[in-house]
C-alpha cells in the first residue's frame, strides 16, 4: 500500500489520527498499481479540486483499458464524485447534490459493489467496506 498526498506533510484526520503520505501525487505512475482508494471524510472536497488529482483518476481509467479486467476503486463517503463513472451507484452519508449532479445514483446501504466500484458511507461502515475491496483486489489481481 502507498499513500499518496498533495505534499508530503502529516495531515490530522477528523478523530486525530495522523497520516504522512508515503509520495507526493506528482511521484504517482497509475499503470503501477493495482487499485486506487479515495478518502473519505472532507479531504475529497479538497483533493477533487486539484489537477494532480484528476490527472490520477484519468491514468487510471487509461491502466484500466490496458488490463482485461476494471480496476477496484475504493471510495469512502464523500469521496465519490472524485472518481466514477455517470450512472454507477455510489454511496454517501445521504443524498448528495455533488454526486447525483454528477450522475451518480444514491444507495442507502453500507456498502455498494457497481462493477469495479466499491463505496461506503460513513466510518462505521469500514468493516464492509474493506471486506468487499479487499475481495475485489483479489479477484481483479492475478496471483
Amino acid at each position: 500500500m502507498v499513500v499518496a498526498g498533495p505534499e508530503k506533510v502529516k495531515y490530522i484526520g477528523k478523530y486525530g489520527y495522523p497520516c504522512t503520505p508515503d509520495v507526493t501525487l506528482d511521484q504517482v505512475r497509475a499503470d503501477a498499481f493495482d487499485a486506487l482508494v479515495i478518502p473519505g471524510g472532507w479531504a475529497p472536497d479538497r483533493l477533487r479540486r486539484l489537477p494532480a488529482v484528476l490527472e490520477l483518476v484519468r491514468a487510471f481509467d487509461q491502466a484500466e483499458s490496458r488490463h482485461r479486467h476494471d480496476l477496484p476503486r475504493g471510495l469512502e463517503c464523500r469521496s465519490a464524485p472524485a472518481s466514477f463513472r455517470a450512472g454507477r451507484s455510489p454511496v454517501c452519508p445521504r443524498s448528495s447534490d455533488d454526486l447525483e449532479n454528477a450522475g451518480a445514483r444514491f444507495v442507502d446501504r453500507s456498502v455498494v459493489v457497481d462493477g469495479n466500484l466499491i463505496s461506503s458511507r460513513t466510518p462505521a461502515d469500514l468493516p464492509d467496506f474493506c471486506r468487499a475491496l479487499i475481495t475485489a483486489v483479489r479477484a481483479a489481481v492475478p496471483a
